[in-house]
């Protein structure tokens, strides 16, 4: 009874996590339109959410002694790198398109691993990342000669990249050093220290100091609504990352990592169906059924790829990878099972 009570509460915590994460770029792109700079919008998120978590980086200081390598590559590619590639995308393409874009990380880290690392794979990871490229082809419609900017398209996959780059770096030197009956670090722990990395390293290349903070005080059009900037900002912050991380999490904890990560694919159909309701972003029927070859593709891969030898990470899309390789780490993004949520 305890088993299946708390498998039901991690069934949907992980809803939560999915529709808090999922609804970042939706959130975000309004504040971009209304003149904030996508950099900033980023550095507003993450900022914001490593406040919010001191007190848990502060009851984890630990960490720092013991995984710096885990802590500044979560920090740094997935949390700046894959929220600030999320964020620029997004200003350019369908928030639906760049977070299905993003979901080829998985895909991504089956080609390191076979091709890089010349380690075997699964027929069945092979079958995922040809069912994600040719999702995603249907979700650029290269037929009409890419219809999409090509630049945010780049940029939503350099989103997919960050998120590879934080599980090789997790995979080759997150355990480093530890015993085989070595505890792994606490993910909510690797969350609060990620995001103060992340607001560091933004800090620098977003330049904040430079933002016109006027916009924060003023309104943004959303699909011709007016909404205050500030409750976007709030949205992003305290919902789409401080929520967001915290139930996936503990959702990962009361889940296996394989049903986890399916409830992280609803991330890119939440994102996709808040953009078409409140951002009036319509997807054409071929660009639907990709979206959904990218997600089955996705799964496929992530269920099919080996375990890393370091054993549990933080898990991120923005989205967080708990402790499943290839997982997604947000947004809107990407510490749950999925990638560090853009």
């Amino acid at each position: 009874m305890h088993v299946s009570q708390g498998r039901s509460a991690g069934l949907g915590l992980a809803l939560v996590s999915a529709f808090a994460f999922g609804g970042s770029g939706v959130a975000a792109k309004p504040l971009i339109e209304a003149g904030l700079d996508p950099l900033h919008v980023v550095w507003l998120r993450v900022a914001g959410a490593a406040l919010v978590m001191l007190p848990v980086a502060w009851k984890h200081r630990n960490l720092v002694r013991e995984r710096p390598v885990l802590l500044a590559g979560f920090g740094l590619f997935a949390v700046a790198g894959v929220q600030a590639f999320y964020f620029a995308s997004i200003s350019r393409i369908p928030v639906g398109v760049a977070l299905l874009i993003e979901y080829l990380a998985p895909a991504l880290v089956l080609l390191w691993v076979r091709f890089v690392q010349r380690r075997p794979v699964t027929r069945a990871a092979a079958a995922g990342v040809v069912l994600a490229v040719g999702g995603l082809a249907c979700v650029v419609e290269v037929w009409a000669g890419l219809s999409f900017d090509v630049v945010g398209l780049l940029l939503a996959l350099g989103a997919a990249c960050c998120q590879v780059g934080y599980f090789v770096l997790s995979d080759q030197g997150a355990g480093h050093g530890d015993g085989p009956d070595a505890e792994p670090p606490h993910p909510v722990g690797v969350i609060a220290y990620g995001l103060l990395v992340g607001a560091a390293v933004l800090t620098v290349v977003a330049r904040p100091w430079g933002m016109d903070w006027a916009v924060l005080g003023g309104h943004a059009d959303m699909d011709g609504d007016s909404v205050p900037a500030w409750l976007l900002l709030g949205w992003i912050v305290l919902l789409a990352t401080v929520l967001a991380y915290a139930t996936g999490v503990v959702s990962v904890r009361l889940l296996s990592p394989q049903v986890a990560g399916v409830v992280a694919c609803l991330e890119a159909v939440i994102a996709t169906v808040l953009a078409w309701v409140l951002l009036g972003e319509h997807l054409s029927a071929p660009q639907l059924v990709g979206g959904g070859v990218v997600l089955i593709g996705a799964f496929i891969a992530q269920s099919s790829a080996p375990r890393p030898p370091s054993g549990p990470v933080a898990s991120g899309p923005g989205v967080l990878a708990a402790e499943v390789p290839g997982a997604h780490a947000p947004a809107g993004g990407e510490l749950s099972s999925r990638p560090p949520s853009p």
